[in-house]
C-alpha cells in the first residue's frame, strides 16, 4: 500500500478564518463521493469556511483551481483518473498533476492534492475513506492544504 510511513492520524488544525475551495471532478461518483466527505469533515472539524465547486473531470481541476484562489486562502483538488486501454490515462494523469503544481507555485498559495491516480476501481475504493477504505485521501488532501495555507500565512 502505498501509504505506508503516512501519519496514523491527522493533527487537528485550527484554521479559522480561511477560506477553502474544495474542486472536485464529476467521474467515478462513488470514489469522488468518499474524497469530497473525509475533505469536508476535515474542514468542518478545522474551523475554515469552504464551498464545494464540482467540474467535468481531472482535465478540469488546474483551471478552476486557479480561478478559486483569486479569492480564497486555499484548494483542496479533488479527482479519479482509472488507467485505461489507451494513452488517455497519462494524459490527463500529467495534465491534472502538472497543473496543479503550476498554480500553487504561481498563485503562492496552498493546493490540496487529492487526485487518485489508479489502476482500477478497487484502488480507488480503498483510498476513498469509506467505511471499508484502508486510506481518507480526500480528508488527507484537505489536511495538507490546510496546514499549507497557515504555514504561508505564518510566513507572510
Amino acid at each position: 500500500m502505498a501509504g505506508s510511513g503516512a501519519p496514523t492520524q491527522l493533527e487537528r488544525i485550527d484554521a479559522s478564518g480561511l477560506h477553502v475551495v474544495i474542486v472536485a471532478g464529476s467521474w467515478h461518483d462513488e470514489i469522488t463521493s468518499g474524497l469530497i466527505a473525509g475533505a469536508q469533515r476535515v474542514l468542518d472539524e478545522s474551523g475554515a469556511s469552504y464551498r464545494l465547486v464540482r467540474v467535468p473531470g481531472s482535465f478540469e481541476l488546474p483551471v478552476v483551481a486557479k480561478a478559486a484562489l483569486r479569492t480564497n486562502d486555499a484548494v483542496v483538488a479533488l479527482g479519479v483518473i482509472i488507467r485505461g486501454g489507451t494513452p488517455h490515462f497519462e494524459y490527463v494523469s500529467s495534465a491534472a498533476t502538472d497543473g496543479l503544481t503550476r498554480v500553487a507555485i504561481e498563485t503562492g498559495k496552498a493546493v490540496g492534492f487529492g487526485v487518485l491516480t489508479l489502476d482500477d476501481e478497487q484502488q480507488g475504493l480503498d483510498r476513498a475513506g469509506l467505511p471499508s477504505s484502508k486510506e481518507d485521501k480526500g480528508a488527507e488532501a484537505a489536511h495538507a492544504a490546510l496546514a499549507t495555507a497557515l504555514t504561508l500565512r505564518a510566513l507572510g
